[in-house]
């Protein structure tokens, strides 16, 4: 995932946790909140019941390549009209580990949808 799409600040993870709208799958949470600085911004969290730090930093490599495919969907539907741009954190679960690419692609959809945001991946267009 490109550096311009991360969300990495602590205050921003917080503020998105504290006050944002959460959407649960059992391989990843979805935690969802309108921003005001006009970019999509997205941040990937395990904690340690994911495992280790091996397992762990896996996870997080799997959600970043999953939500890659998304990305240009909610980026060219905020440029469009008014549509509001967000922070999204991404907390990986510990049955992630045992999914393949398909399934996270698939959770991330369904999450997304739920959330109100285009769920296009560019792979299957």
């Amino acid at each position: 995932m490109q550096r311009r799409f991360r969300l990495s600040r602590s205050e921003d993870f917080k503020r998105v946790r504290r006050t944002g709208k959460s959407y649960a799958h059992p391989l990843v949470v979805l935690v969802a909140q309108a921003n005001e600085t006009g970019r999509l911004r997205i941040g990937i969290a395990a904690g340690k019941a994911v495992g280790g730090a091996v397992q762990r930093n896996r996870s997080k490599r799997l959600l970043r390549e999953a939500m890659r495919a998304f990305i240009p969907s909610i980026s060219t539907q905020q440029a469009q009209d008014t549509a509001p741009s967000w922070d999204l954190i991404l907390i990986a679960r510990p049955a992630l580990l045992s999914s393949s690419l398909t399934d996270i692609r698939s959770a991330l959809a369904n999450l997304l949808r739920r959330a109100g945001l285009p769920a296009r991946d560019k792979l299957s267009q």
